[in-house]
């Protein structure tokens, strides 16, 4: 096995037991993107001395903690002192702010390797699209708008990656890449220095590829419980296999994908109800939407106005002139709906239900790259600002990952990996998964 194979766990244990160390596995890296990223094109940003340099020091002191230097991609709307971050917007070409975004700081503290950053949508949000190809077949995309970090780590070019999600940028990615994804409850992970869209919306999350590599970076973050692994049962453990009033947009493969996931776990003995929500939950996609609208528009005002406002691109300027209508009513109701609904969702967790089973996306990644997927079976869990966890299922016929999730109530983000990582190996078996046929 090449370091670059290894997962973040994997290598930790390594560079830990001084059996590999941070230069090696930064030079493995560094091999691997320059062999693969002229067709995946993951990254606009990375500066292979600056890399080796940079893991060259930290092979000179004692390991600061278990992401000692773990390679790590930075999703290119997340500041970074060393590096430009351009947003993929011709506003910001060449921009550096000279300082890490939070996030970034903590996991650069705590003495991870930033490789470089990674491709992603304009701002985000529903701008241009990124380079960025699904290194499982380079026809499809990988999702957006965290579209270079889902792909980085699906194709072994990094072994962890920031991303973020407003509607569903960061579950659905992990979904089309065939690798672990985590948004986190909202707020729980510092979103300063990251470019803003809708301060109720816009978390940071990340991928791995293990359960195990997730919760590397939610202990970095302090996540509330996630000190320690816990020991989950999966016999007995009950899950709500939740369709979501968004059923109807699900293709075949995805019905079958998140059916397939409830079999295996009730096969290796969790205990697996339908869940319905209340009818409520059917207007939270349009009050996601209409919050993330309402929201941008002061987010985007700042560029509207300034001096190079040529360069912005006429979606944005439609946003900044309320083309979809947003009115101080709309809000305030899907602002008041969501706080309902947020109540009414945790009230479902107790004695008969343990963890939520969900779709990740509404089934096989969609052709070329001009659409990164319909977010619509995560932007509800965003704007419920709950935790999921995505988990491969399998791959369809053309070898295009699917992926489900994991969700449970506000900070209980501990407790939702810990049933992950019970899950985990009932879900996902690797290649002997095979092709998961349409439902």
């Amino acid at each position: 096995m090449e370091p670059y194979e290894l997962t973040a766990s994997q290598a930790s244990a390594l560079i830990a037991e001084k059996k590999l160390s941070c230069e090696e596995l930064a030079r493995s890296t560094l091999a691997r993107i320059e062999a693969r990223d002229p067709l995946v094109k993951a990254w606009s940003y990375v500066d292979r001395d600056m890399v080796i340099r940079n893991a060259r020091e930290l092979d000179k002191t004692p390991p600061k903690g278990p992401l000692h230097g773990l390679t790590v991609g930075v999703k290119d709307i997340i500041e970074t002192a060393d590096m430009p971050t351009q947003h993929n917007s011709p506003l910001y070409l060449g921009h550096q702010s000279g300082q890490d975004a939070a996030c970034v700081a903590v996991v650069r503290h705590s003495g991870a390797l930033i490789v470089g950053k990674t491709d992603t949508v304009e701002f985000a949000f529903r701008g241009r699209k990124a380079a960025t190809r699904n290194p499982h077949n380079l026809d499809y995309t990988p999702g957006g708008s965290s579209s270079g970090s889902g792909a980085a780590v699906g194709d072994l070019q990094v072994q962890l990656a920031f991303g973020t999600q407003t509607a569903g940028s960061v579950i659905r990615p992990a979904a089309y890449n065939g690798i672990y994804g985590m948004k986190p409850t909202h707020g729980a992970v510092s979103r300063e220095g990251a470019k803003n869209t809708s301060h109720t919306l816009d978390t940071i999350g990340w991928y791995g590829r293990s359960v195990d590599d997730l919760a590397l970076l939610a202990q970095a973050y302090r996540l509330f419980g996630t000190e320690a692994a816990r020991p989950v049962a999966l016999k007995g453990l009950k899950v709500g296999l939740c369709p979501s009033p968004a059923w109807q947009h699900a293709d075949a493969y995805g019905r079958a994908a998140l059916k397939a996931a409830g079999r295996r776990l009730e096969a290796a003995g969790a205990i697996v109800t339908e869940l319905a929500l209340p009818a409520a939950f059917a207007g939270m996609f349009d009050a996601q939407n209409t919050i993330m609208y309402g929201e941008a528009r002061g987010a985007l005002l700042a560029d509207y106005l300034g001096p190079r406002s040529h360069l912005l691109a006429e979606h944005y300027r439609e946003v900044v002139g309320n083309l979809h209508g947003i009115t101080p009513q709309k809000m305030c109701a899907a602002y008041d709906l969501a706080a309902r609904c947020r109540m009414d969702f945790e009230a479902l967790f107790g004695p008969g239900l343990d963890v939520v089973l969900a779709l990740a996306s509404p089934g096989e990644p969609p052709q070329g790259l001009g659409d990164t997927g319909n977010p619509i079976f995560n932007s509800m869990w965003t704007l419920l600002h709950v935790p999921c966890v995505g988990i491969p299922v399998g791959k369809t016929p053309k070898g295009l990952p699917l992926g489900v999730q994991l969700v449970g109530p506000r900070f209980a983000d501990d407790r939702v990996l810990d049933i992950a990582r019970a899950c985990a190996p009932a879900i996902h078996e690797n290649d002997a998964l095979g092709v998961i046929e349409p439902a």
